[in-house]
C-alpha cells in the first residue's frame, strides 16, 4: 500500500523522490550509488529528527491518517478465525461498530471496536467511523454477553465522536450513550480499552469506560475535537495548532495526567507503515493487563472500575 506523506512529512517525501530518481539511473551509472547512500543516510535522520520532536497537532494528522489499521485489521491478526457478530436485536447492524469474539493469546475476549472504512463506500456505510445509537447498543447487547460467560472485553477506540446527525438524536443517542456508561461501570469482567487513532468525545467514552486504557503512541484522546474547541475559545479555525496544545490530547501528556495506563510503541513513522508490528505490540500490552487483573475477583474488576473514574482529575491542596 502506497504510503500517503502527511504535511510535515513534506521533506521526507521531497528526500525520497529524489533517491528513487538517482536509483533509476544506476544501471547506466554505478558510480551513483554513493549519492544514493548519502541520500538515504540523509532520509533516516531527517525522519528520526522529524518523529522525535513532533507537535500536538502533528500527532493529531498521524492518528487521522486514512491508511492507518482499523478494528478489523487488528481482529483479523489477533485471530484469523474470529467471529463476528451483528445486530443491536431491536432494528439495525450499524457498520461502524464491529464486534465479535477473539482469540487473543490464552484468552477468549469480546472484542468491539470503530471502523472508519477505506473506499469511499466503506467510509458512507461506516458513516466515516461516527456509530448511531444502533452500533453502541450492539456493543451494550455484547457487554452483557460477555458477563454472562465471563469473557474479558477488549474494545478499540478510533472515531471522532458519536454522530450528531438528526437520525441518531431522533433514535436517542445520548440515552444509548448514557446506557454504556452505566452498564460499562458495572460489569464484572475485565474491560481494556486502546485508543487507536482518534479518541473524541461521548462517543469513544461510552466503549472506553474501561478498567485500563491504553493508547497508541501517535493517538490523541479529547472531549472535543481541536476544530471544535478553537470554534468555540477563539471563533477561529486558524487556532488548531493553539487548541491542541492547550488540550493536553496526546498518549504521552495523558499518561502523565493519569488518565491512561499505558502507550504503546508505534513503528517509526506511525501504525500504518506495520500492521503487523502494531497489532503484536497492542496484543502482548493488553494480555500483560488482562493478566494483572483476572487474578482479581468479579467484584475487585468493578470496584476497580469505578475507582480508575473517582480518581481521575482529584487533586490535594498543599
Amino acid at each position: 500500500m502506497k504510503q500517503v506523506p502527511l504535511e510535515f512529512e513534506q521533506p521526507l517525501a521531497v528526500l525520497a523522490q529524489q533517491i528513487e530518481a538517482i536509483k533509476k539511473q544506476l544501471a547506466s551509472n554505478p558510480e551513483l550509488d554513493k549519492d544514493v547512500q548519502r541520500l538515504q543516510e540523509q532520509y533516516n535522520n531527517l525522519e528520526k529528527s522529524l518523529y522525535a520532536n513532533l507537535r500536538p497537532i502533528d500527532h493529531r494528522e498521524i492518528a487521522r491518517h486514512q491508511q492507518r489499521p482499523y478494528a478489523r485489521d487488528y481482529f483479523e491478526r489477533w485471530d484469523s478465525e474470529w467471529i463476528e457478530m451483528h445486530g443491536d436485536r431491536k432494528g439495525a447492524d450499524d457498520p461502524a461498530m464491529v464486534c465479535g469474539m477473539v482469540n487473543l493469546g490464552d484468552y477468549h475476549v469480546l472484542g468491539i471496536g470503530t471502523q472508519k472504512g477505506r473506499s469511499l463506500r466503506e467510509k458512507q456505510q461506516c458513516n466515516f467511523g461516527m456509530p448511531q445509537p444502533e452500533g453502541y447498543r450492539k456493543a451494550l447487547r455484547l457487554f452483557h454477553h460477555a458477563e454472562k460467560f465471563n469473557m474479558p472485553v477488549v474494545t478499540l477506540i478510533d472515531t471522532p465522536g458519536a454522530y450528531p446527525g438528526m437520525h441518531a438524536e431522533e433514535h436517542n443517542q445520548a440515552e444509548a450513550i448514557a446506557v454504556n456508561l452505566f452498564e460499562l461501570s458495572g460489569l464484572t469482567v475485565p474491560v481494556v480499552a486502546v485508543v487507536t487513532g482518534e479518541g473524541g468525545s461521548g462517543g469513544a467514552l461510552a466503549i472506553g469506560l474501561a478498567n485500563r486504557i491504553l493508547m497508541l503512541e501517535h493517538s490523541v484522546y479529547s472531549v472535543i475535537s481541536p476544530e471544535g474547541c478553537a470554534s468555540i475559545l477563539w471563533r477561529s479555525a486558524d487556532k488548531v495548532s493553539e487548541a491542541c496544545e492547550a488540550m493536553k490530547m496526546t498518549a504521552r501528556e495523558i499518561l502523565e495526567l493519569g488518565v491512561v495506563d499505558d502507550v504503546i510503541e508505534e513503528p517509526l513513522g506511525g501504525a500504518h507503515h506495520d500492521f503487523d508490528l502494531v497489532a503484536k505490540k497492542a496484543k502482548e500490552t493488553i494480555c500483560k493487563h488482562l493478566d494483572q487483573l483476572t487474578k482479581l475477583s468479579r467484584e475487585e474488576i468493578r470496584r476497580d472500575r469505578q475507582q480508575k473514574f473517582r480518581n481521575i482529575g482529584a487533586f490535594v491542596e498543599a
